[in-house]
């Protein structure tokens, strides 16, 4: 498809709206936000949603509005029970993000989502795309979005062959992504778009023989799906070995809840900490202790080694069963320190590693 400066060729535009829509409305999934459109739950989906796969969201969606059905009802519950509701999900900064939002809301509006994109903007985790998508199909309002999804099918289609990391690109997209949306038919159209992006014009291996856009696509044309967008090197994995406590006594384990501020903040884990340059992992164990609780351990058997990856970088956490030599846990890193029983692990709100762990235990 031919465009300038962000302007679509007129005829074109409404070739590629007309098909686009016809296959999204004639063959979109079923989605438990799609059944029934409301502010509130599109807002919980689109937070849910960021840098997740639908089909993850799906079941969490469902319970999620099983316990907080309303913006109120989120807003009024305590943050421990808004992340154990989340758990699992990873990215727990959109769970705080969230809760902090509902409260915004019914603060400041009625206990709703506002119309206005300033004022989503205002709410916390809510950037450009968000906003976009939220008043676009909540509302119906013409504005347009702009993920990872869209920005392939627009490069594709439209023949981009720049960056689209960078901004000047990313302008362009934005403006394409505006300048195609149907008058009335927001809502549908950048689903349509996502959606397309999703399930047909997909990274790898698109779909080209089942594109409904195919007959306007540029890229397809001259053979480069598989080459736009323009790829962007990744950053190197980093790697980091993280040396982990298991201390039990008297049938209760010891575990700390992660400081304000800190990754993970809010959620509980077994203690322990990243092994530094040339430090064994048992001398790791016993440093992160010293530091953050105030104790002294003896380290015993490896339990288990637990690979978890995060977006630029792995873990492998070191796990073992340790023993307390001298001094009483003090809360000097973590928000707080508690000692708890196996039964009562499912009150807590675990990172998946420690998830990984607990079922360690449970099966020794």
């Amino acid at each position: 498809m031919k465009h300038r400066q962000g302007e679509p060729d007129p005829r074109e535009r409404a070739a590629f709206q007309r098909r686009l829509l016809g296959h999204f409305r004639a063959t979109m999934r079923d989605l438990p936000w799609r059944r029934r459109c409301t502010p509130y739950r599109v807002l919980v989906a689109e937070m849910m949603l960021q840098q997740t796969q639908v089909e993850r969201v799906v079941d969490y969606f469902t319970r999620w509005m099983r316990r907080f059905p309303s913006m109120r009802a989120l807003a009024e519950a305590p943050l421990d029970a808004v992340l154990k509701q989340w758990e699992g999900l990873g990215y727990y900064t959109r769970a705080r993000n969230l809760h902090r939002a509902a409260r915004l809301f019914v603060r400041e509006h009625g206990s709703r989502v506002p119309r206005d994109f300033e004022a989503l903007l205002a709410a916390p985790g809510i950037g450009r795309y968000t906003a976009g998508a939220i008043l676009s199909i909540a509302y119906n309002m013409s504005v347009p979005v702009l993920d990872g999804n869209v920005a392939r099918v627009l490069c594709r289609v439209f023949g981009v062959r720049r960056d689209p990391s960078k901004r000047p690109t990313r302008n362009l997209l934005w403006r394409l992504a505006g300048a195609l949306i149907p008058d009335g038919e927001a809502r549908d159209f950048n689903q349509a778009l996502m959606e397309h992006g999703a399930l047909v014009c997909t990274p790898a291996g698109p779909r080209c023989a089942r594109c409904p856009v195919r007959p306007l696509c540029a890229a397809h044309a001259k053979g480069l799906q598989e080459k736009l967008p323009v790829k962007v090197r990744r950053p190197r994995t980093i790697k980091h070995d993280i040396g982990v406590a298991v201390i039990c006594e008297r049938g209760r384990y010891l575990i700390q809840q992660r400081p304000d501020g800190a990754l993970l903040a809010g959620l509980w884990e077994f203690p322990g900490g990243k092994r530094e340059p040339r430090e064994s992992i048992a001398a790791c164990i016993r440093r992160e202790l010293r530091e953050e609780l105030g104790i002294e351990v003896e380290v015993g058997e490896e339990i288990c080694r637990v690979d978890h990856g995060y977006t630029h970088y792995r873990l492998t956490l070191h796990v073992h069963r340790c023993r307390i030599t001298r001094g009483r846990p003090q809360a000097h890193y973590a928000q707080r320190v508690r000692w708890t029983r196996p039964a009562d692990f499912p009150k807590y709100t675990f990172p998946a590693a420690n998830v990984r762990i607990i079922q360690h235990l449970n099966a020794r």
